[in-house]
């Protein structure tokens, strides 16, 4: 992936997309965006911060969806320069490409929206890098025609994150073989592994997850050889305003990337042979 501001790029480790589901205000941004440049440039692994400035798929009418589409931006902003990373966050509608383009690197299409033309064309046009969420109604083959949109639309600067397909109504399961699927397609791949963990459409409206296993996901994940890691981290998640429920803790984050970095240096020392 080609980025500027994306240190460790020949470390030979997996890359990183990782932050709070949402941006709850500047010190909280800069607050988790301080410990991941720092265990990630001590283990070298190149680095995106990763922050919704707005959630606009929420269960409930009542759900927090933001602190202010342009108060949000400006702290995205602020933390990419700040820390000289760049940063990853998620649109919605057309014109929302042009307006988030102005304030970070890459642009990132949820799931649920990955088949919308209009959407992927107009992020394609900003020259930004287009992180495309594999919808959970879609097979791994199917991705191929997502990420075509962004091409024929002039921009070949493309990923595709993994994030999990529904199985049955309320759970959703990680098919590891859609992983080198997508790979030959020619973009990066990326592997989502909390949302992936998501309990959407419980009884109380709130959507659940199961935080236990993000390790479990993301072990599989850097052994399958997958190129890039998505996570989602908040230093208190009981009290994140967001998917609190499938985030990992912000303290747990270094334990968890360093073994995971052992397991893919086992893996690059075994495909040498």
């Amino acid at each position: 992936m080609k980025l500027e501001k994306l240190k460790h790029t020949d470390s030979g480790n997996f890359f990183l997309l990782a932050g709070p589901c949402v941006i709850e205000g500047e010190s909280m941004a800069m607050e988790i965006a301080e410990k991941i440049v720092q265990i990630t440039d001590a283990l070298q692994i190149p680095y995106v911060f990763k922050g919704s400035y707005r959630k606009a798929n929420r269960s409930r009418l009542d759900s927090f969806t933001g602190i202010g589409d342009e108060k949000a931006l400006k702290i995205l902003r602020r933390v990419g320069e700040t820390y000289q990373i760049p940063v990853v966050t998620d649109i919605h509608t057309a014109d929302e490409a042009r307006m988030a383009a102005q304030y970070v690197d890459v642009l990132q299409i949820p799931a649920f929206l990955c088949r919308q033309t209009d959407l992927l064309v107009a992020a394609a046009q900003t020259g930004r890098v287009v992180n495309i969420k594999k919808g959970q109604f879609l097979s791994p083959e199917a991705m191929k025609f997502a990420a075509q949109k962004v091409v024929d639309a002039g921009n070949d600067r493309v990923m595709i994150t993994e994030r999990g397909t529904t199985f049955g109504y309320q759970d959703l399961i990680v098919d590891y073989r859609g992983i080198p699927v997508m790979q030959k397609f020619g973009f990066p791949v990326v592997l989502d592994a909390t949302h992936s963990l998501q309990k959407p459409n419980q009884d109380s409206g709130v959507t659940g997850g199961v935080p236990e296993l993000i390790e479990t996901i993301a072990r599989a994940g850097v052994a399958v050889g997958v190129d890039g890691l998505f996570m989602e981290t908040h230093p208190n998640p009981r009290e994140a305003k967001s998917d609190g429920a499938n985030m990992l803790p912000l303290d747990r984050l270094e334990g968890l990337l360093t073994r995971l970095v052992r397991i893919r240096q086992t893996i690059n020392a075994f495909d040498k042979k």
